[in-house]
């Protein structure tokens, strides 16, 4: 039976809800793993995490959802190269006390990495299980004002057949990925190229390496908002 998705905008009237969804399919995935190796901590702090992550997109970007809430996706705008966000790293410390340093560790990968040219960043992508056909909808019509824009879009994917993802349907092409130290799992990085563009791989850069002395374990790289996972 094909069901019918009706994708609106998102509000804080979602905010609960929203959350629980991105915590739960961090929950599944290597990344949460890695994030939070304890177990028994894991589902907690990727609570208070998913909330802080879905409060932001609300605040400073995008977020897309569907009438029964089984799927969601968090959009944030990157005119330009973003700076340092001082107020987004006070908010992960206080949601997530002696757990920060290692999101701190995560998105400081991601930023090494930022595409140099006006993008929508795919912050974060979770759906209810079995609901492949409602992320599908969700992301074409977000990618229906992209384009309208002439805006190419921008995601990692974890995981190691991105040719077969759902992006890679969608038009996104994986370029070489983030490998999450110590001991983590790969990040595909995922570009979608504007209507007629000429540089498909546009500002993104060659290499996923994160700068030698530089980790924000010592508060000397500090993560953005938008580059949350």
């Amino acid at each position: 039976m094909t069901r019918t998705v009706v994708v609106r905008r998102a509000s804080g009237t979602d905010l609960d809800a929203l959350s629980v969804l991105v915590a739960e399919a961090l929950s599944v995935g290597a990344v949460g793993g890695w994030l939070v190796p304890d177990a028994a901590e894991r589902p907690e702090v990727l609570r208070r995490y998913a909330r802080l992550l879905v409060s932001w997109g609300l605040e400073h970007g995008q977020v897309d959802t569907t009438g029964d809430r089984s799927a969601v996706a968090v959009w944030l705008r990157r005119p330009e190269v973003p700076v340092p966000s001082a107020a987004w790293m006070y908010d992960l410390h206080q949601a997530l006390g002696p757990h920060a340093s290692r999101f701190a560790l995560w998105h400081a990968y991601l930023d090494a990495v930022v595409p140099h040219v006006p993008h929508a960043y795919l912050a974060h992508l979770a759906t209810r299980p079995g609901h492949d056909d409602t992320a599908r909808t969700l992301l074409t019509a977000h990618h229906r004002a992209l384009d309208a824009e002439g805006l190419p879009a921008y995601a990692e994917l974890p995981g190691g057949r991105p040719r077969e993802s759902l992006l890679a349907a969608l038009g996104y092409e994986p370029r070489s990925p983030i490998l999450l130290e110590p001991a983590g799992p790969a990040l595909w990085r995922m570009w979608r190229p504007a209507p007629d563009s000429s540089r498909a791989c546009g500002g993104l850069p060659p290499r996923a390496r994160l700068r030698r002395g530089v980790t924000p374990l010592r508060g000397r790289l500090l993560p953005a908002p938008p580059r949350s996972p």
